[in-house]
């Protein structure tokens, strides 16, 4: 059976905050208001299904207009004009390796290029170093376009984005 994927539902919920928080080391924390806020204004908010149960999920948003105060979302908004900044993507442990992330990242991908979205954009922790994360991205062809250091010092993260090729016709 194929993966699926849809827009976030309320009988996700449950899922996406187990997942977010097994995976806090590396992510915002997200609480049900948190959650709440991104299912009303996140332009993606997508979950993967494989084998009929949720397997991953990713939340991405777009442009300058949205009420977020997260350092990363506002360097990018304070740099691009339009956008599409991918917040977090998170697979569940028994499902990594699977190409789960890869088709959450194409979908987003394919969704800026409809749009006429330019540019896509992430935030990769160096500090602590996050490998997987930063192979993976390099691979989807994203680039460093700045850094900056933040949590008291504790964490650095490398601001990347994927240049997103032109519609045709």
């Amino acid at each position: 059976m194929q993966p699926m994927i849809k827009r976030v539902q309320p009988q996700d919920y449950a899922f996406v905050l187990a997942l977010n928080e097994r995976n806090v080391e590396f992510l915002v924390p997200m609480d049900a208001a948190q959650l709440a806020f991104f299912a009303k204004t996140a332009k993606v908010f997508d979950v993967l299904y494989a084998d009929g149960a949720p397997a991953a999920f990713l939340i991405a948003l777009q442009g300058r207009g949205v009420d977020y105060d997260l350092c990363a979302y506002r360097w990018f908004a304070d740099r691009y004009e339009s956008f599409l900044y991918i917040d977090r993507v998170v697979v569940d442990e028994k499902r990594r390796g699977m190409g789960y992330a890869r088709k959450l990242y194409r979908r987003v991908l394919d969704h800026a290029k409809e749009e006429g979205i330019g540019v896509v954009a992430a935030a990769i922790e160096t500090i602590p170093y996050n490998e997987p994360s930063h192979r993976f991205h390099q691979k989807m062809g994203f680039y460093e376009v700045g850094e900056q250091t933040i949590r008291g010092g504790t964490v650095k993260v490398s601001f990347q984005i994927a240049d997103v090729p032109k519609r045709m016709g």
